[in-house]
Order: C-alpha cells, then structure tokens, then sequence
C-alpha cells in the first residue's frame, strides 16, 4: 500500500554494504580518479539514500538517465559495473601504471635543467610522443607551464576586520561609507615614436620604448553607496597631502551624517597630524584593512578601471595633460555613477579562506 500513489516501472531498492560504501566514498573524495567515476560514485551513493533518480540527477547537473543507467548497472554487476566496458578499436598501448607513472612524475619531480616540465621535456624523458603526453595531461587537467600568486594576511585580528568592512558593505546604517586609497606614482609616457592606429584586421600599434614626463599621485575616494568618486592628484605622497584631501572629503560631505572610512595601514594614514584632525572630528570613523588585504577595499577595484580604461594605453606628454585626463575620466563617471555589488558576506569569505589553507596543508603534507 506504500506504493499505491507511485506510478511507473517499480525501481528496485539500492542497498550498500558496508565495504561498498567505503569505496564508493573513497572514490569521491580522491583528487586523483577520473571526474566520470567520482560522478558516478557520488550518484550512487545519493540513491543508496533513498533519492529518486530525478532529484540526484537535479543534484549533481546531470540527466536522469544517466542516473538510471548506472543505477541498473550496479544493481546487476556491484562496483565493478560502474568502470568503463572495454570498447572495439585499437587496443591500448599504455597501461594504467604507465600513466601513473608519468602524472606521479609530472607532480612530484622537476627537469634537471628546469622548474616545470614540458611537453616535449616529458615525452623526451618518459619515451612516449608529445601527443601522448598532452593527452594524458590534458585527462587529468595538469599545466606545468602555469602558475598563480596568493597572499594570505598574517594580521592577528585578520577575522574582526573583515567582519567590521563588509558589514559596512553590506549594511551602511545611515552612514557614508568612503573607501579611501592613493595610487601613486603615475607616470605620464610618451611613446617614442608614434602610434599606429587600428586599421580592419590590424590592432593599434606602439613601440614598447617610451619617455617619462614625470609621475603624479592620485588620491580618491569611493563612495560605497552610490558609485561617486572624490579624487584628488597631488605631486607628491605624505601625511600633508592626505590631509590636504581629507579636508577635500569634508568639504563636500553633508553636514550632519556620519562618516566611515575604509583605509589601508600606510604609515600616512596614522601620523599624529591625522589622528588629531580625525579626533576632532567625532562623526568620523575610521576601520583599517587587514595586512596584505587590499582587495577587500572597493576603491582598488575602481583604480584598475582607471588603469585599463585611461592610463595603460594612454599616451602623454606631461604630468599636467596626465592629470587633465584624470579629472576629465572622474567626471565622467560621476555622470552616471555606478557601485560595485559586494555579493559576498563575510562568513562565505572566512569560510572559503579556511578551504584554502586546509588544502595547502595538505599538499605540503602530501610532498613531506
């Protein structure tokens, strides 16, 4: 009577063993198996829960029929059906050590005259083609040639600020909340001979040679809430400067509303002159960015906008046409200001940094 409301082909009932279990979930959780059988243990193992074949396929992003069709397969032939049937062609000559062998190598070791193998390297070291060398690279998603940069903040209250900034982001609470920062040491180049433009099927063209006309700082600040810039360029890079615009900041603020300021540490932020403008100043409040944070201030964001859109491929021939083309580049976006849409909260950011040091602890502890 259980089933009197089910219609369709009745699905027989998946039950694991305990030793089926720990495999299938070993699978799973290996780094090294093929994606095609982790799936295929992950679906199983959803449907050993009780799942129909239609919530774990809405589950794992794949078809419903998928999910049958290792369902039955396994129900007839246990694990052993959910590997891959011999197919008709040519049969293999490299064996699942050999590949081993090479993906070990390729992880662990390094060429004697190098610091990442190559294709070509490895096939010349291992005996086998280029072109068994990139497939097998190419399965198990390895790129030696590759590679990325992170810092991770050894501030000790690295938690607490994070918490305190984006929950500015996220909640100003009546308040005006400028993310402040200086880009210094822009230079106004000049390209020493001059610029090709874009022509059909060609791209602009410019020497990679170029005279300097001197630098100039821009100081700015971002309001979070509306997407306005306040900036600023001065010579030179101090406290004085900084509090030159910081009175700038005032000036155009409406009285009567608080003011968050979002900074870095730079030792120009905390000179006594600032402090004691800002201590005269009670409304304003001012939360400092972990070490080696940078990205979580907003007005970086805006910066690399001015960088690609203005200053790369600009070309100029003094600090002062440099410095026009700036304040025509902020006026033009306080036109029609956007902000930028803080979508994280800062439990997702702790808890993603937290999966990355797991991981790198046990990489180093998978090399030691």
């Amino acid at each position: 009577m259980a089933n009197a409301g089910v219609k369709g082909r009745p699905i027989a009932p998946l039950v694991l063993s305990s030793q089926e279990r720990a495999y299938l979930e070993r699978q799973v959780r290996r780094h090294r198996v093929a994606r095609s059988l982790s799936e295929r243990c992950r679906a199983i193992l959803r449907c050993a829960d009780g799942l129909p074949s239609k919530s774990v396929a809405a589950e794992l992003g794949i078809h419903e029929h998928t999910v049958g069709k290792w369902r039955r397969r396994f129900l007839k032939d246990r694990c052993d059906g959910l590997l891959d049937e011999a197919r008709p062609g040519r049969p293999r000559t490299i064996d699942d050590d050999q590949v081993a062998e090479v993906i070990e190598r390729t992880l662990r070791t390094t060429p004697p005259d190098a610091t990442h193998w190559s294709i070509r390297s490895m096939a010349a070291d291992t005996g086998f083609s280029h072109t068994t060398i990139r497939r097998m690279w190419t399965a198990f998603g390895l790129q030696p040639h590759r590679s990325q940069t992170f810092k991770l903040s050894s501030d000790p209250l690295f938690v607490d600020k994070v918490r305190d900034i984006v929950g500015l982001y996220l909640s100003p609470n009546r308040a005006v909340v400028l993310s402040v920062d200086e880009k210094s040491q822009i230079q106004a180049l000049d390209r020493e001979q001059p610029v090709l433009p874009m022509m059909p099927g060609v791209p602009e063209r410019r020497t990679h040679s170029y005279v300097r006309h001197g630098t100039t700082t821009l100081f700015a600040a971002l309001d979070v809430a509306s997407g306005f810039v306040i900036g600023k360029c001065y010579k030179r890079h101090r406290a004085l400067e900084f509090l030159k615009f910081l009175k700038e900041i005032d000036a155009q603020i409406p009285e009567g509303l608080a003011v968050h300021i979002v900074m870095d540490n730079y030792a120009t932020h905390k000179t006594p002159k600032i402090k004691a403008w800002l201590a005269r100043r009670p409304h304003y409040h001012v939360h400092f960015t972990p070490t080696s944070a940078s990205w979580i201030n907003q007005i970086e964001r805006w910066f690399a906008e001015l960088t690609r859109k203005q200053i790369r491929r600009g070309v100029h021939t003094s600090v002062r046409q440099l410095e026009a083309d700036i304040r025509t580049f902020i006026e033009l976006h306080n036109n029609n200001p956007k902000p930028f849409k803080w979508t994280k909260s800062a439990d997702q950011i702790l808890a993603s940094v937290k999966r990355f040091c797991h991981k790198a602890q046990q990489t180093l502890c998978g090399e030691l």
